[in-house]
């Protein structure tokens, strides 16, 4: 039966592995699946693109957009510049303000839940301070492994003035060792009554290169889980 911990404990574990994680991965890649609708007056939009994204150690993450479909100014001002907060949260600077940890998050209010899939400690996140890059709500904590696999949460920063409100829902997969995006529903509430869906789907992972998780020094290294704001 595995120890409940509390919460200064749960999350030594999170930072510790993270590391861990961040410190093995070397490279992976994926395809990614954007789409976003928007519904209200005086119309209804949708757009599409298809992404390749290759990601090398420490920070560096190449985009090649494989198919673009769909209203042209929503693909340029909305969904391409997900792709350039994306590259904007791995600057040397921003690295260390987003990162999952007490210098930038206050935890409180850890549950043990009943889950088949082990992601059973919940705990809810507060940004010490507002950035469009950081978020508050509730992440859910996988007990055997450490890594966080669900997160439901609203920007920290309101990203636009045209935006009310935005729920995210994220989930993350694990492929092989490491816990990586699966899927991105953002729900947001624009002023003047619209609503705008933007989903993104993460598919054919493929580690390219990766060291052994065993005798890696924890504290060499830091990670960071940035989620895609939508921005406009």
């Amino acid at each position: 039966m595995e120890a409940r911990l509390n919460l200064s404990q749960l999350l030594d574990k999170l930072v510790e592995k993270n590391t861990e994680r961040a410190e093995a991965l070397q490279s992976y890649q994926s395809r990614r699946y954007y789409r976003l609708d928007y519904t209200g007056f005086p119309t209804s939009l949708h757009a599409e693109m298809v992404v390749d994204m290759t990601y090398d150690a420490p920070a560096t993450k190449h985009f090649q957009i494989v198919s673009q479909s769909g209203t042209q100014w929503m693909i340029e001002r909305i969904l391409k510049r997900l792709l350039e907060t994306e590259q904007e949260a791995l600057t040397e600077e921003n690295r260390g303000r987003v990162a999952l940890n007490s210098s930038n998050y206050n935890f409180s209010g850890l549950e043990r839940q009943d889950s088949p899939d082990n992601c059973s400690y919940v705990v809810a996140v507060q940004p010490k301070i507002p950035n469009k890059l950081l978020y508050r709500g509730r992440i859910w904590v996988d007990s055997k492994d450490f890594a966080v696999c669900r997160i439901e949460a609203e920007p920290s920063k309101n990203p636009s003035f045209w935006i009310k409100k935005t729920d995210i829902h994220h989930s993350y997969l694990k492929i092989g060792d490491f816990w990586l995006p699966s899927e991105n529903e953002s729900v947001s509430v624009v002023r003047g009554g619209g609503r705008a869906v933007l989903t993104i789907k993460y598919q054919n992972y493929e580690i390219l290169a990766a060291r052994s998780l065993r005798g890696i020094d924890a504290g060499s290294s830091s990670s960071s889980l940035a989620l895609p704001i939508h921005s406009n």
